[in-house]
């Protein structure tokens, strides 16, 4: 079952919370790649924080729903057979921002794109979701422990993860992962609060 309530479709254009909260962590004027970024509402943000964005999705629409001056986009297939952001031409990042969206096949690349002590701040769907409605494929929902395992697989630092469920934006079950390559430089604690 989908939600059509115009309510919680507006609080899903909102920023996450987990997002903004971890995302004080980024070094001021980060590189941040916003992948498969929608309609680009974390990239808005973190421009207005000051961080140089690129935000790439496939779909040209909801880039367009962008058309924010600090916010780079481009258009691109991430689900095609070859990784197409070259690290030649765009380089490392400081933070890899991603939510609502599982593709497999690349997930093990994400960790290895980050510069030395860059963030990865990821959220997304996991198994469970199907009771509160879409995304309930199993090949869209993330499995217990997934993305920690990710994180222990490259041996990121784990600063915060959660699985389990959420009532905002929307009920569902989710996973959220903020990690960091090689140490953290955190300055103050960090308490999250949903």
């Amino acid at each position: 079952m989908i939600n059509t309530d115009p309510a919680v479709h507006a609080e899903l254009d909102v920023v996450s919370s987990w997002i903004a909260h971890y995302a004080g962590l980024l070094k001021p004027g980060a590189k941040v790649l916003d992948l498969a970024c929608g309609g680009g509402r974390h990239a808005r943000y973190l421009a207005d924080q000051g961080h140089t964005v690129l935000a790439v999705d496939r779909d040209p629409d909801s880039l367009a729903k962008i058309k924010y001056r600090l916010v780079k986009t481009l258009p691109l297939d991430l689900e095609g057979d070859h990784w197409v952001l070259p690290e030649a031409e765009f380089g490392r990042w400081d933070a890899i921002i991603v939510t609502n969206y599982l593709y497999r096949p690349y997930l093990d690349l994400l960790p290895t794109l980050l510069e030395e002590g860059g963030i990865l701040l990821y959220e997304t769907f996991a198994i469970g979701n199907a009771e509160f409605g879409k995304p309930s494929n199993p090949a869209f929902l993330l499995r217990h422990g997934e993305l920690l395992e990710l994180a222990q697989k490259h041996q990121l630092h784990v600063v915060a993860y959660r699985d389990g469920f959420v009532e905002r934006p929307k009920p569902a079950m989710v996973q959220s992962l903020c990690a960091c390559r090689g140490a953290p430089k955190i300055r103050h604690p960090l308490q999250f609060q949903a």
